[in-house]
């Protein structure tokens, strides 16, 4: 049996990941997120706040012990208030952090600590974004914790190289640019918290959103075949 973990699963990108691997009946599904989408005998549904760094703490990974494969996708991200620096709430810049990047620490942290004596192939990913490559006004601590999230990702997997641990693999993948709640907000930023805002609305009128789905079949190649992807952090447009 494979036994797959995101967070995130109530819409977007997480929620088509969850729903294709239930397609697959030797599948198992739990999800991560406040509220609860999806009704299905083999998804189970854990109800928290990820940004709550203190409820992320207590959640303890199952023993899997007729496992063939595990694996862990932080999925769960939030762009916050889109606002230059100098204007941001104190309150919100943590709450990003908490989600973004403390949480999937947290749970890869306990991943990788709970299943260090099973064998069978496991497979964490991490879902990163362009942004934490290139700077984007208005973007700041998005664009800050994705890089870390990238940067985190890097430094484990040359951990798991000095650890011999090759049935372990990482990385951290940026889908693109996908039509889910977050590019809503983007289109509705005010023009002087992000200059791009109006790129981002022809993105939409012009039809080149990518459907979640289709983004969540890629991320479904890499679960299937780990081992033929050699880079640690790419795109869904490499692949």
């Amino acid at each position: 049996m494979n036994y797959y973990f995101i967070t995130g699963t109530s819409h977007g990108i997480g929620k088509s990941i969850a729903t294709l691997l239930l397609a697959d009946p030797h599948n198992f599904v739990t999800g991560f997120a406040r509220n609860c989408s999806i009704e299905h005998e083999r998804y189970t549904h854990i109800k928290i706040d990820l940004s709550d760094d203190e409820q992320v703490k207590e959640w303890a990974f199952p023993e899997l012990k007729n496992a063939t494969k595990i694996a862990l996708i932080n999925n769960a991200g939030t762009l916050g208030t889109i606002r230059y620096v100098g204007n941001l709430d104190a309150a919100e810049i943590v709450q990003t952090f908490q989600l973004n990047l403390v949480s999937p620490t947290l749970l890869t942290n306990s991943f990788l600590k709970k299943y260090i004596s099973n064998t069978v192939t496991q497979i964490i990913i991490n879902v990163s974004s362009g942004a934490g490559k290139n700077p984007i006004d208005g973007w700041s601590v998005y664009c800050a914790t994705k890089a870390g999230v990238d940067l985190f990702t890097k430094t484990i997997a040359e951990e798991l190289k000095i650890l011999n641990r090759k049935n372990v693999f990482v990385f951290s993948v940026a889908p693109g640019v996908v039509d889910t709640q977050m590019q809503s907000q983007i289109r509705l930023a005010n023009k002087d918290d992000f200059s791009r805002v109006k790129t981002f609305v022809d993105y939409k009128n012009l039809a080149y959103l990518e459907q979640p789905d289709n983004v969540a079949s890629k991320y479904l190649s890499i679960l299937a075949h780990p081992e033929k992807f050699k880079d640690v952090v790419f795109s869904v447009k490499d692949i």
